[in-house]
């Protein structure tokens, strides 16, 4: 590797480092801020670097949100790829546990995915970009299903899990006058009735 090379690599090294800080950042302030509030100047001042030089790295406040959001959600494919390559016998109920336990640990991550699947406008770019990882998801449900024995067209199963997973989390996750433990128990005890139902049915 020549010595222009090594310079090309560090450089984008670095760049990358940068990019990651600037995502850390947003993501703290999407914890303290309402989405509708959060401006590129306070992710900015939170990084510790200028407005202007955020714009090196993110070409608006949309293109941040969406690509803070889409970091996440390689953790929750890992986990999902991780339990279907399992010999798992309990592999739905595992999944669910899983992700109600993810989305739990992570709630903004789960406040953005929120956001977006009830309030963002988006162009057509980052809709395309959220959708491909929604698919993503959604074909990891489809495995787990075929694996626990399902046949057929398992993707309205994926649907119904997705959806009634999500519907658990937002009607439980701030459960009031419960402790977090009590609170995760509780919706875990919930999605373990949705995997029944769904083998029932």
């Amino acid at each position: 590797m020549g010595l222009n090379d090594t310079f090309s690599k560090l450089k984008q090294q670095e760049r990358e480092t940068r990019r990651n800080l600037i995502l850390d950042a947003a993501e703290r302030v999407f914890a303290q801020t309402p989405f509708t509030d959060v401006n590129m100047r306070s992710i900015a001042k939170e990084a510790g670097i200028s407005p202007a030089s955020i714009y090196t790295y993110f070409s608006d406040q949309e293109t941040l949100f969406v690509e803070a959001y889409l970091r996440r959600s390689q953790d929750v494919l890992k986990i999902l790829d991780n339990l279907i390559q399992s010999d798992d016998k309990d592999l739905l109920e595992s999944v669910s546990d899983a992700y109600i336990e993810y989305f739990t640990k992570h709630d903004v991550y789960f406040r953005m995915m929120a956001h977006f699947m009830l309030y963002a406008k988006l162009n057509p770019f980052s809709l395309d970009k959220l959708n491909t990882m929604e698919r993503a998801l959604l074909d990891m449900f489809d495995k787990v299903f075929r694996k626990s024995g399902f046949t057929g067209k398992v993707r309205f199963h994926s649907h119904t899990f997705f959806a009634a997973l999500n519907g658990i989390l937002i009607s439980f996750r701030k459960y009031p006058g419960r402790s977090e433990k009590d609170v995760l128990a509780h919706m875990k005890r919930l999605a373990v009735i949705v995997t029944r139902s769904l083998r029932q049915g």
